[in-house]
């Protein structure tokens, strides 16, 4: 059988080379395509989808629950990708704690004009439901927000990106809620050292006066918390545009003053603390001056049993006592 010719062999393998390359340029992309269109979410997290096909419009395709199963999105969609589970937003003065770096607190002036340091945390769940889910990604899934390290992010791009979501939309209406609820109370009525350095006479330390402020300012401190709580809902949906978050509560945690307020509360309470000192020497030493008196009156009433004091305060080993009498007196058993 004759045996093709060298040009038609070359013309052969040429065309076998040229569909594999086809397949694999073609073929490839596709099989990945296919790889990359299946997705899952966590128990912690829950999916937007958008399609992103090259014929596709940007549209949201479809919401993907928490903890799902490979879930089919369509070729080349995007995955939006939100916290399912309680999220909490810490304000605190310790670093490293809080939610933006370094010493983070909301610092906001009472009715009288100080100005009191505000910390504690929010707590709020992202409302699941696919429609506000839809609405939300809309809204705040399309846009980049810049985080304390000055970059941008998309609000589903990890916990940078939620993060700085969270400081450019979310903190604001916090600062807002703390500084309309503070601004109605006096500092004293927050703080009870706050008396010290704002009245020229405060009560002393330790008396029932200091305890009744003390339960007025924990009343007070709870008045906020819970009139915060009930505001931050509706002032949240308004500044959102929807009811994107809820079972939302905020924990007042401390409220503290301006460094120069508490050093001087601080001098106020030593010197407090000092007079208490005085005082509690000036009372004893007029017991101390009753006794002597009273005791005298006794020995005026009863001359022997002066002698007998006398004779009881003398040092052990003494053998003579005698006062103004040369020859002495024997002090039996001494």
């Amino acid at each position: 059988m004759p045996q093709p010719s060298t040009p038609a062999r070359n013309l052969s393998r040429t065309g076998v080379i040229t569909v594999l390359v086809v397949l694999l340029v073609v073929g490839l992309p596709g099989l990945l395509a296919l790889a990359g269109g299946f997705e899952r979410t966590g128990g912690g997290d829950v999916a937007v989808v958008r399609n992103g096909g090259f014929f596709d419009n940007n549209r949201i395709r479809q919401v993907i629950e928490p903890g799902s199963g490979r879930t089919w999105i369509g070729f080349y969609s995007k995955i939006h990708r939100y916290p399912a589970q309680q999220r909490f937003y810490t304000i605190t003065s310790e670093k490293k704690r809080g939610d933006t770096a370094g010493v983070d607190v909301v610092t906001v002036p009472s009715s009288d004009g100080v100005n009191m340091g505000i910390e504690g945390t929010l707590y709020f769940t992202l409302n699941l439901d696919h429609a506000a889910l839809r609405a939300f990604d809309d809204k705040f899934g399309t846009r980049k927000f810049s985080g304390p390290d000055g970059e941008s992010n998309y609000a589903w791009e990890g916990d940078d990106g939620w993060l700085a979501f969270l400081n450019q939309i979310v903190r604001p209406v916090i600062d807002n809620a703390l500084r309309t609820q503070i601004n109605s109370f006096r500092c004293a009525e927050l703080v009870s050292s706050c008396a010290l350095v704002q009245n020229t006479s405060a009560p002393r330390q330790g008396t029932r006066t200091s305890g009744l402020q003390a339960q007025s300012n924990n009343a007070n401190i709870a008045k906020v918390q819970t009139a915060i709580n009930t505001s931050l809902a509706a002032d949240l949906e308004s500044t959102l545009g929807g009811k994107f978050v809820t079972n939302i509560h905020f924990n007042l945690v401390r409220v503290t003053l301006p460094d120069k307020v508490q050093e001087s509360v601080d001098r106020a309470q030593a010197a407090f603390a000092q007079v208490s000192e005085a005082q509690a020497k000036v009372a004893s030493a007029r017991a101390d001056a009753e006794a002597n008196r009273a005791r005298q009156e006794g020995y005026n009433r009863c001359p022997t049993c002066a002698e007998i004091e006398k004779l009881k305060a003398l040092p052990q080993g003494i053998t003579v006592y005698a006062p103004g009498n040369p020859g002495g007196v024997n002090v039996p058993g001494r």
